[in-house]
């Protein structure tokens, strides 16, 4: 009896080599559609579903797999339904691969009307692809091309699919559709009267696949993992690539401030380095070169900096590395490294490297979550910030001279990802904008203000100041009288 295969797929990436593979396999192709034509045309033997079926497609192919014989090829048991099979003219089919019409890729698109983004809403797809995930005790279903060479090796090596790899996926599957009905739920219910779209859909389902265990979770007694986005963004953490430096996982800390650090170095367009501690910037600087720029964040506040996380915004060179490679750091995030930058930092045994490879600046959009108990908060991402300085109100007698803007543009940027009450010293040099004491978190801005003019010392008078709260001169007056302030300070809002 020919083994079956049911191919009808969408993204037909390295289709054609796996459809030949498994004719050489001894395999009949069964297939509909555009991936029967698809095939048809390169060589490939293949039934169509219409004959196989003998029921013409209709409705201008709505409805073509959506018949007994299929769904019992998929669903028959064995020897329990092969007379079940037998009467309805069907025959056993023992692999499904199948991807669904680009619902999501069309609804991203801006030029799609409601009546195309409705039609790629995939039926017969999904159901074959749950009815093969639920039988997967003799069926295996691929709905991810990915997995295209596993199971070739499988059935090259031992004639079949083993069960541990027929129940992963399965569930990879039954994740695939699940993912692909709450990208419909969430489009159809974000829809208003009118036709236009709300930025938060009124059903709202998270895919989410685990990446990896984390080493622990907040603390050394919590356990941790690291869950990615299904349709995670190029450059984003999701999509960033361990490099193989460092000898021990990262931890659910690790990953968080290297998050910060990579969001807060994206507002920058210079060379620019961020060291992060416990989630805030504790040393930041710009320069015309990535190597002295990661060497004026680190010393904003060498205290800190030991054992932090940096990001950086451009390649990492030999001179960057040697310079990180000074300071004991849990993991360093950048674009890419030089192949010589990369042995330099191998050495360290305990250092995480990771390159983004694309870029994203600091203006994409996108939704960010909280959870709180029973529930989570959502909101637009926080995309401002350049241009705002220099768009504001001077609210001072004094009008900022152009290096007291310059620094203050840099430090408002700094400032967007300092933990409330926010204040950060910024000085400047030509080029050079670098930290000079950042005050994070504090109850009282007043302390926090305090905080950042000790980490400054005597370098805070003349620096450019600024608060994520409101701030007025006086509290300003009242915090920096041990260092030298001026009333003659300008303040913008």
């Amino acid at each position: 009896m020919a083994r079956i295969a049911l191919l009808s797929v969408s993204d037909k990436t390295g289709l054609l080599a796996f459809a030949r593979e498994l004719e050489s396999l001894g395999f009949s192709i069964l297939s509909s559609g555009g991936t029967a034509k698809s095939l048809a045309s390169e060589g490939v033997k293949v039934e169509t579903i219409e004959a196989y079926t003998q029921s013409p497609e209709v409705m201008g192919g709505r409805v073509k797999t959506l018949h007994p014989r299929v769904h019992g090829g998929i669903l028959m048991r064995g020897d329990v339904d092969q007379a079940d099979l037998e009467r309805l003219g069907g025959r056993r089919i023992e692999l499904v691969v199948v991807n669904l019409y680009p619902f999501e890729r069309t609804v991203a698109d801006p030029k799609s009307t409601h009546e195309e983004i409705v039609e790629n809403i995939d039926i017969g797809g999904p159901s074959m692809v749950r009815s093969a995930a639920k039988n997967h005790a003799r069926v295996a279903v691929v709905c991810d091309p990915a997995d295209y060479e596993r199971v070739l090796s499988e059935l090259k090596g031992h004639g079949e699919i083993a069960p541990s790899t027929r129940a992963e996926l399965a569930a990879k599957a039954f994740a695939h559709t699940a993912a692909y009905d709450a990208a419909i739920s969430g489009y159809l219910s974000s829809r208003n009267s009118d036709g236009s779209r709300d930025a938060f859909s009124k059903y709202l389902t998270l895919p989410f696949e685990r990446a990896y265990g984390l080493r622990y979770g907040e603390n050394p007694h919590q356990a941790g993992a690291f869950y990615v986005e299904r349709n995670a963004v190029a450059g984003s953490l999701a999509k960033a690539e361990s490099l193989g430096a460092g000898g021990k996982e990262l931890s659910f800390n690790n990953l968080v401030d290297v998050d910060a650090a990579l969001d807060a170095v994206r507002e920058h367009q210079n060379p620019t380095a961020v060291v992060v501690k416990h989630t805030n910037p504790c040393g930041v600087a710009t320069a015309k070169d990535l190597a002295t720029a990661y060497l004026r964040a680190r010393e904003a506040d060498p205290t800190s900096a030991f054992g932090g996380i940096v990001a950086l915004n451009a390649e990492v060179d030999d001179r960057t590395a040697k310079l990180l490679a000074e300071t004991f750091l849990e993991c360093v995030i950048a674009p890419s490294f030089s192949a010589a930058a990369l042995e330099i930092l191998r050495a360290k045994k305990n250092l995480r490297v990771l390159a983004t490879g694309a870029w994203l600046t600091g203006d994409h959009e996108g939704l960010q979550y909280k959870r709180v108990s029973g529930g989570l908060v959502a909101q637009t991402r926080d995309a401002t910030c350049v241009g705002e300085v220099t768009r504001a109100k001077v609210a001072s007698k004094r009008s900022p001279t152009s290096k007291e803007l310059v620094e203050l543009e840099f430090a408002w940027r700094v400032c967007k990802h300092v933990k409330s009450n926010a204040i950060v010293l910024a000085t400047s040099d030509g080029d050079l904008c670098c930290t000079t004491g950042v005050g994070a978190g504090q109850m009282s801005r007043v302390v926090s203000v305090q905080i950042a003019c000790e980490k400054a010392g005597e370098s805070a008078i003349g620096d450019g100041l600024v608060s994520g709260d409101f701030a007025s001169e006086e509290t300003v007056g009242r915090s920096t009288s041990g260092i030298g302030y001026s009333s003659g300070s300008t303040l913008l809002s």
